[in-house]
């Protein structure tokens, strides 16, 4: 059993373990309990009621959370000619359109958080599998990662702003950060309502029984704090 330090030992005496919280409560609480000496990221860890080894039962979507996720995201955008001005102009803090830089992640570069491509470039993204399918960021049309060039502003923006992928893992688990402890606690709740929602949506047609089995609130290196996933999926937005 990992042995934990005298501040993260303090933080978890006030978490009562056998209690569900309501949304609200939970992120005071983690908010209360971060222990790191850096602005910690907030995350959500879900258990879903689904078989992640059936094809018909995979959970994934992008969200964009409205007051983003606290951290600058750089990207990247492979695009050629019109589309890699639209990129620039956009904001991508780097734009894949020659040969160079397709070298340069080949060898291993990848010096940013998410990378967006244009179709006619996946031919060339495709030789880049390898690099990038391994750290999670090769674009994919499913993950709104492969859009037509007169959708990359759109699309760029949306990155920079917050835009946060979610996934069922092998486990079926999700695991979505969605802030950071310096976050408003009104911000915290607003950005997990909008995830909330979305994992609802994101339910498979072929998934039996309770689908939102159980919803786990953490911040870095913190204590984890079970939410009722009842209230977790009753949340609205704070107007």
């Amino acid at each position: 059993m990992a042995k934990h330090g005298k501040k993260y030992n303090a933080a978890a005496e006030k978490i009562d373990t056998q209690k569900d919280y309501e949304p609200r409560e939970a992120i005071a609480l983690a908010q209360e309990t971060s222990t790191t000496n850096f602005d910690a990221t907030v995350e959500l860890h879900i258990r879903l009621g689904v078989d992640p080894r059936h094809a018909d039962q995979q959970v994934r979507d992008v969200a964009v959370l409205p007051h983003g996720l606290g951290k600058s995201v750089r990207v990247l955008v492979f695009a050629q000619g019109e589309g890699a001005t639209l990129a620039r102009d956009a904001g991508a803090d780097i734009v894949a359109d020659d040969d160079e830089t397709l070298k340069k992640i080949q060898d291993g570069w990848t010096d940013f958080d998410i990378a967006i491509a244009t179709p006619d470039m996946m031919g060339k993204v495709g030789r880049l599998g390898r690099v990038l399918g391994p750290r999670g960021l090769m674009p994919n049309p499913k993950a709104g990662t492969v859009v037509a060039e007169e959708h990359l502003p759109r699309v760029v923006e949306e990155a920079k702003a917050g835009r946060v992928e979610f996934r069922v893992d092998k486990t079926a688990n999700l695991h979505v950060p969605f802030g950071k402890v310096s976050f408003s606690a009104d911000a915290l709740y607003d950005n997990m309502a909008v995830l909330m929602d979305l994992i609802k949506k994101a339910r498979p047609p072929a998934a039996k029984g309770a689908y939102i089995r159980r919803v786990t609130l953490t911040t870095t290196m913190g204590p984890g704090i079970k939410v009722d996933p009842g209230q977790a999926q009753s949340m609205e937005d704070i107007e």
